[in-house]
This record gives structure tokens, C-alpha cells and sequence, in this order.
């Protein structure tokens, strides 16, 4: 019994550490990242690059997918502002069934965007990924990122830790109650990206050739 007690008393402590772990790993994110985001187009500088982080068009129950609505709408009022000029469209392409940047791709172009502004990235399987990307295979060091302000923050410390000076641009948060999991989902995934940048140095899934941006 006495062994029982010391082992729960292990687990407890353990659970403990790891949610002290998450909550100071998530404010550091919040912390380093906030003065490189803006929700208002003028207090962004202009790059000649954004980069639009990919998710799902249509939720579970086939509505559309509000997170990827107002990310789309964030993007053309950058590009209509003339705060970028060219726009890195990633997202994951894993399955035949599922391609986030087709569907985005798509979207831009309907809302008039010339397809020459518009460079699909479709090896952008997680943000990791994508961010990182932005520099390796499409060579760009400064660039302004389009998504929700949780998922910039993340953006930013990757971009950052892999030499690439990020702004954020904040596309608007649904107001619904599967936000909140999103949320939750998020701050687990900051843990995950500790993990990635400094015990495992992870490396994209897929690199390859390299892509110029404003090959018109």
C-alpha cells in the first residue's frame, strides 16, 4: 500500500510538472511574439511576401469552416492594401481527398487575385513546416503571416528561431463554443514545437527545389 501511495504521489507530481511545463512555455510564446502582431493593416511595414497558413474549408458537418473564412478575408485585405505583393499559399496536401491551399488557391483567385501574386505551397503539412519553408525553399527572411493571433504567436517563435523576421496579420476569431478546443489544441501544440526546435531539431517533412517567388 505504502509503495501504491508513492506511486500515485509520482504520477501527481509528474501531471504537475508537465501543466507548470505547458502554461510557462505558453506564455513565453504569447510574450516574444506579441509586438511582431497586428489586427490593423496600419500598423503593419509592407513585405513583398505573406504567407498564408492553411486549414480545413469545411468543418466536420460540412459547413464552412469559420477560421478558414476569416483567414481567407485577412489575406485579400493585405493584398488589396498593397501591404504585400505576393502570397505563399500553404497548407497539407497528405491525401488525394483533403488539399488546403487547391481550396484556398481557389478562393483567392474567384475574389480576383491575379494568379501570379499567388505561389501554392503544397508540402505544408503542419505550421512547422510551412513557416520554415518560407525560407528554404522559397527564400524569403521577412514575411508577414496570415492566421488567427494563437496560431501567429507560434508562427512567429518558429520564424524567428530559424532566422526569419515574421509580422503577424490577424484574421478574425470564431465566436463558437469548438473554438475553446482549438485553443486547447494550440497550447499543446506550443509543447510539441519546444520539442521539435530544441530536443528533437526537427526538419520539415519535405523540402525539395527550391521556388522563386516572383518568377512572373
Amino acid at each position: 500500500m505504502k509503495g501504491f501511495r508513492k506511486f500515485l504521489s509520482f504520477i501527481f507530481s509528474l501531471i504537475g510538472l508537465i501543466v507548470v511545463a505547458t502554461i510557462l512555455v505558453n506564455f513565453w510564446v504569447t510574450y516574444s511574439s506579441s509586438k511582431q502582431i497586428a489586427d490593423k493593416l496600419e500598423d503593419l511595414p509592407f513585405r513583398k511576401t505573406g504567407l498564408l497558413l492553411g486549414t480545413s474549408k469545411y468543418t466536420v458537418s460540412g459547413n464552412i469552416n469559420p477560421f478558414y473564412k476569416y483567414r481567407i478575408e485577412a489575406a485579400l485585405k493585405l493584398l488589396e492594401a498593397g501591404k504585400i505583393e505576393y502570397l505563399i499559399v500553404s497548407g497539407d496536401n497528405r491525401h488525394a481527398s483533403y488539399n488546403e491551399p487547391r481550396y484556398m488557391m481557389k478562393d483567392l483567385l474567384e475574389a480576383g487575385i491575379p494568379e501570379k501574386k499567388l505561389i501554392p505551397d503544397y508540402a505544408g503539412f503542419r505550421t512547422f513546416d510551412s513557416v520554415i519553408r518560407s525560407n528554404k525553399i522559397f527564400s524569403q527572411d521577412s514575411i508577414t503571416i496570415i492566421s488567427q493571433a494563437f496560431h501567429l504567436e507560434r508562427a512567429i517563435y518558429i520564424a524567428g528561431h530559424n532566422g526569419i523576421f515574421a509580422y503577424g496579420f490577424v484574421a478574425d476569431f470564431p465566436q463558437h463554443q469548438g473554438a475553446f478546443q482549438v485553443l486547447i489544441r494550440e497550447y499543446l501544440a506550443r509543447v510539441r514545437m519546444m520539442l521539435d526546435i530544441y530536443v528533437l531539431k526537427t526538419e520539415p517533412h519535405f523540402l525539395g527545389d527550391k521556388v522563386e517567388v516572383d518568377a512572373d
